[in-house]
């Protein structure tokens, strides 16, 4: 097998291509189909007794949320210390992307009938799809030069968002129109439940082949070492020396801590958006399904120019200038989402969401790799990122699901979450003058 140089144009757009292998997750499951066949299962009764308790069905799919990015911080680490020891980063890669997608053509299964066991699959799901991340974000540095990261970083983001559109419009049609596609059973509610099960399945295999054609070009370091006892705790050893690291490294340090902050709010709202359009605004008799897809195209299309727009925008103005506008259009976006009740008002935010939310996720990992000091082991440098990262989305659902339990209303949540952005742009605006001075 030949092996590509870094910064080879193969290599970059393989590599890239994995956001279009995985994004279609993100997107039919955690955005789009998946909540709407949430609570279309869920609608007859908005609490749910669960292992004793008595959840709000959104509070507790934030909690399942939260515990899957719990296991993740234990476990990245672990991993990600072997995959630097042993050459393992493309195995690790290929488990994580295959457990992902055959758990989640398992949400098929997926039943209020069976709910414990359909959590599970969502949980191994959403565990497969970020622990692949990690390994695929640490490979960024590794085949593209530092003036090339910005623009494969983007282009990853927008092959995602572009793939995962083609398969969601499928899906969506497949839920409209079941006869057409051969779905037919018992009820005139039943036939699109099951397009949205088979969605699913959809989603499983596109992730799987599509994924081939990356780890085709991919990059396969040799064994250097056998997994033992002490290569196993490694990953913790790491991240307690990358942290000793950002001592001396003041700008990453403060940059961090600044995608920490704005993370609570950014992963969160993403994750939960298509949730609080579906139970927080007012839609007329039979909009609601329609205008929630309407919604996700309009977001997930002006992402695409969003993230492309806001990396021509960082060559001009530099990458942490960049993030502070961004930031501070996410903390009014917020503070917009609390007041918006109509679906014209939904299909705005959308639009807005649309524009800042790939250029944001972009530039964040793209800003991040470029702070790196030179070192041969950037699986810890982005272990930790991402541990960061997985944190603050713990802290953001368990939140977000604490005050939706409490107060019964996600809108309390949206607006608790506008301060994040703003302390985010706050500590990107004190970085950018020490990067100035």
């Amino acid at each position: 097998m030949k092996i590509y140089q870094k910064g080879d144009k193969k290599l970059l757009n393989a590599w890239a291509f994995y956001d279009w292998a995985n994004s279609v997750y993100p997107l039919v499951i955690s955005t789009a189909i998946f909540p709407i066949y949430y609570g279309f299962i869920t609608e007859s009764n908005k609490y749910i007794e669960f292992l004793g308790f008595n959840f709000k069905n959104t509070a507790l799919i934030s909690f399942v949320t939260a515990l899957a990015f719990l296991v993740l911080v234990i476990i990245t680490p672990i991993l990600s210390g072997i995959a630097d020891y042993t050459g393992m980063k493309k195995k690790f890669m290929k488990f994580f992307c295959f457990m992902g997608s055959i758990a989640t053509i398992s949400l098929y299964w997926f039943d209020i009938d069976n709910l414990t066991l359909g959590l599970v699959y969502y949980l191994f799901a959403m565990i497969g799809f970020w622990g692949s991340l990690v390994f695929y974000n640490s490979y960024l540095p590794e085949i593209a030069f530092e003036n090339q990261q910005d623009s494969v970083s983007a282009k990853g983001y927008s092959l995602g968002y572009f793939g995962s559109v083609i398969l969601l419009v499928f899906n969506l049609l497949m839920v409209n129109f079941p006869d057409s596609f051969g779905i037919i059973t018992e009820g005139d509610t039943q036939a699109p439940l099951m397009a949205m099960k088979i969605s699913f399945i959809t989603v499983g295999v596109w992730w799987f082949v599509f994924s081939l054609y990356t780890f085709y070009y991919l990059p396969n370091p040799k064994i250097t070492s056998k997994i033992n006892s002490k290569i196993l705790f490694n990953g913790f050893k790491e991240l307690k020396e990358v942290w000793k690291i950002l001592k001396v490294h003041p700008f990453l340090k403060s940059y961090l801590l600044a995608f920490f902050i704005y993370s609570i709010a950014l992963q969160t709202v993403i994750l939960v958006a298509i949730y609080f359009g579906e139970q927080e605004i007012d839609w007329a008799e039979g909009e609601k399904t329609g205008g929630l897809i309407v919604s996700i195209l309009i977001i997930q299309l002006i992402a695409i120019v969003g993230a492309l727009v806001s990396a021509k925008v960082s060559e001009k103005f530099g990458n942490i200038y960049t993030l502070i506008i961004l930031n501070i259009l996410w903390a009014i976006l917020c503070f917009y989402g609390y007041f918006i009740e109509t679906s014209n008002d939904f299909y705005l935010a959308a639009g807005l969401v649309g524009l800042v939310m790939g250029g944001i996720q972009a530039l964040s990992r793209s800003t991040f790799s470029k702070f790196l000091p030179e070192s041969d082991n950037n699986t810890s440098f982005f272990s930790f990122f991402d541990v960061t990262q997985k944190v603050s989305i713990v802290v953001g659902m368990v939140l977000f699901g604490t005050i939706d339990q409490i107060t019964g209303s996600m809108r309390n949540s949206m607006l608790f979450f506008m301060i994040f952005f703003a302390i985010g742009a706050f500590l990107l605006i004190k970085l950018h003058k020490k990067i100035k001075a």
